[in-house]
């Protein structure tokens, strides 16, 4: 089997986006063929989500269903809806009685200051995104850049965009790891305004550029990223494994994943971000070992995030509502 080098590498898992050119926006949709343990970690100052208490280890359900990243800020919260109503056309959900309510999580960044049309009325378009994204959804490849959720999306200095990775768990045999990020970051995913990317040190077959670091550090590498206006920021991410995790284990590999954004993206975790990473496990492959085996999927999902982060912004192109160049426009 070809290594697709995107989440979907993880059996199970399906991705679908929808756009709105005219919006500047758009969603991402994770859609599971059956319920998988999920949880999250969030450690930006300013997030927006949905349904993720019910995440907690504490909760009642046991696994959900899928998840939703959008644009929109608050807007956006209503894409998980959309998706919800594509699932319950399939019969899918958590089982009430005869009743079933599909479970959707999801997370909203901040792309209204992007230069799209945003008087859309009463109703904002993203329950209608949030549906064409999950009935797009697929178990192959899919695009990478200014596509769903990061349509829209920016970083300080550069076009943000959709970025994901995956790649076997050295150490745990049959465990692979993947990624899922929109990155519309405050901070910066490249040393200052230079081409060479934070994650260089983590990059696998010239994924994004095969530039490396570069040979001095550019003198603005650690300057504040006054171009970003603040509140418009966040960072979404979703890794997931095959491994068998329960909900506390998942959550603990959300929270060390946040260590793939700290390596690609400075500053991050900000007050003007809601930097959020969702969990997934699809209970295939037993841990042998579940504290030593944690550490390895643990150090193994935050490489892995690091990666799709600059895969992302490598892949996005510019957008003619906003006026930030492409990497590949940076000259190299």
């Amino acid at each position: 089997m070809t290594r697709l080098n995107r989440i979907t590498d993880i059996a199970g898992l399906r991705v679908g986006h929808a756009e709105d050119a005219a919006v500047a926006s758009g969603v991402t949709a994770l859609i599971f063929d059956r319920p998988f343990v999920t949880a999250v970690d969030v450690r930006g100052g300013g997030p927006g989500t949905r349904e993720t208490d019910l995440l907690d280890p504490a909760a009642t359900v046991p696994a959900v269903d899928g998840l939703v990243l959008s644009g929109g800020s608050a807007f956006g919260l209503d894409a998980a809806a959309g998706a919800v109503a594509w699932l319950a056309e399939q019969g899918r959900g958590f089982a009430v009685g005869d009743v079933r309510v599909p479970i959707v999580p999801g997370a909203i960044l901040f792309d209204l200051l992007n230069g799209g049309d945003k008087a859309w009325g009463r109703y904002p378009p993203y329950r209608d995104l949030g549906y064409a994204a999950a009935q797009a959804a697929g178990d192959g490849a899919f695009a990478l850049g200014s596509v769903g959720a990061g349509f829209g999306a920016r970083t300080a200095n550069l076009k943000g965009g959709l970025g994901s990775a995956s790649s076997p768990v050295a150490g745990l045999d049959g465990v692979q790891v993947g990624a899922l990020v929109a990155v519309n970051a405050f901070g910066r995913v490249t040393m200052g305004r230079g081409p060479h990317f934070w994650a260089a040190p983590f990059e696998q077959n010239g994924e994004f550029g095969g530039l490396g670091l570069p040979g001095t550090l550019p003198p603005d590498t650690l300057t504040w990223p006054r171009e970003a206006p603040p509140g418009a920021s966040t960072t979404l991410a979703v890794v997931a494994t095959d491994a068998a995790l329960t909900k506390a284990q998942a959550k603990r590999l959300a929270l060390a994943a946040h260590d793939g954004l700290t390596r690609a993206i400075h500053p991050v975790h900000t007050p003007l971000d809601g930097d959020v990473v969702f969990a997934v496990s699809t209970g295939r492959t037993p841990l042998a070992d579940p504290v030593a085996g944690m550490a390895r999927l643990a150090a193994a999902a935050a490489d892995i995030l690091a990666r799709a982060v600059a895969i992302g912004v490598y892949a996005a192109t510019r957008i003619p509502s906003l006026d930030l160049p492409a990497w590949k426009e940076l000259k190299v």
